[in-house]
């Protein structure tokens, strides 16, 4: 099979491999498409993300759908839950097994993602998708889970407003569920002006290329660029007594907080990481329902022939999602969505 892997920063290369054998409780999966993201751009620029490094060539990837190769559900479209926690530790015996210390995820640290013709993953993990959802939208599930479970830390009632900043594909899903919910006030504050578009297409009720002076305090401030002036912005915005949600990864291991402002505000910060669980079965069923249609996001599909110009496109932001499909559905220039 075809495989891309990562050597180093910026040094993707193809490679002719073996097709994985599965282990006990795995199933073979034909992988059909998968979503580039921050995540991905920070591996790729620096062979690493936060405390872990890049150690051996990786095969990049975690937003995958595919096609099950083997076993009773041969030929199930499905999408995967990237993460495999132990299941036994404290922390996912306490019911926060998105938080185990121990978990295997997909194309990050040790673990091969999807950038690959086939690939084995526990059956568990291994979730249906009904013929309502095509690729494109599945593609985008695990984000779309990633939104909600930031959108549950943020407890928004139905009536509150919210501030997102940052407005690449999950800050545009972030937005995207809460115009369903029926926010009254959804700010989006994004310096690139396609994604101030994209950002009132989805539901804003405006979009500003900075925290402009006169707007009017939120009740929750989701931040999801990854930057310190993001912080600053989500801090400034948001009510006294209110949330701030941090959910984009910061280049370094550091991200700064304006003390006085959040101290005098009383407000509380949370740090959002991944999914919960039943977050991707969430995500599934709304964009089922067609109340969220995530694939609308999807601005090019690439071949993994051509895995570095994709790469090349989310490096520098151009358009809003990136998927690439191993199976070789996409043609070998990219297809502009």
């Amino acid at each position: 099979m075809k495989t891309a892997r990562l050597h180093g920063p910026g040094d993707l290369r193809l490679h002719d491999e073996p097709d994985p054998e599965p282990s006990a409780g795995e199933e073979l999966v034909r992988v059909t498409s998968v979503g580039l993201c921050g995540s991905d751009r920070h591996w790729f620029l620096d062979a690493a993300i936060g405390e872990t490094r890049l150690d051996r060539p990786l095969v990049l990837g975690h937003e995958i759908a595919g096609v099950v190769e083997t076993g009773p559900r041969q030929g199930q479209r499905v999408a995967l839950e990237p993460a495999d926690p132990c299941g036994v530790c404290a922390t996912c015996r306490g019911g926060q097994d998105h938080l185990c210390p121990t978990t295997r995820f997909a194309g990050h640290g040790s673990v091969d993602g999807g950038l690959r013709g086939l690939m084995a993953w526990p059956a568990h993990l291994l979730v249906p998708l009904p013929d309502t959802i095509d690729d494109a939208d599945a593609a985008l599930l695990e984000p779309l889970g990633v939104a909600l479970h930031a959108l549950d830390l943020g407890k928004l009632s139905m009536d509150a407003s919210a501030a997102v900043i940052g407005c690449g594909p999950i800050g545009l899903l972030i937005i995207q569920v809460l115009a369903a919910r029926g926010c009254r006030q959804i700010a989006a504050v994004e310096p690139l002006e396609h994604r101030r578009v994209a950002a009132l297409a989805c539901g804003a009720t405006t979009a500003t290329p900075d925290m402009e002076s006169g707007q009017e305090p939120v009740d929750v401030a989701l931040e999801v660029a990854g930057e310190d002036t993001a912080v600053a912005a989500a801090v400034e915005v948001v009510r006294p007594g209110g949330r701030v949600v941090l959910v984009g990864i910061p280049a370094g291991d550091v991200t700064t907080v304006p003390a006085a402002s959040a101290r005098r505000k009383g407000l509380t910060i949370l740090v959002s990481r991944r999914m919960a669980a039943g977050d991707l079965e969430r995500a599934i069923e709304l964009t089922a329902s067609r109340r969220v249609r995530p694939g609308r996001l999807v601005t090019a599909r690439w071949s993994l022939d051509d895995a570095g110009k994709a790469f090349g496109e989310l490096v520098e932001r151009r358009g809003l999602k990136v998927v690439i499909s191993p199976d070789g559905t996409a043609p070998s220039e990219p297809e502009n969505v």
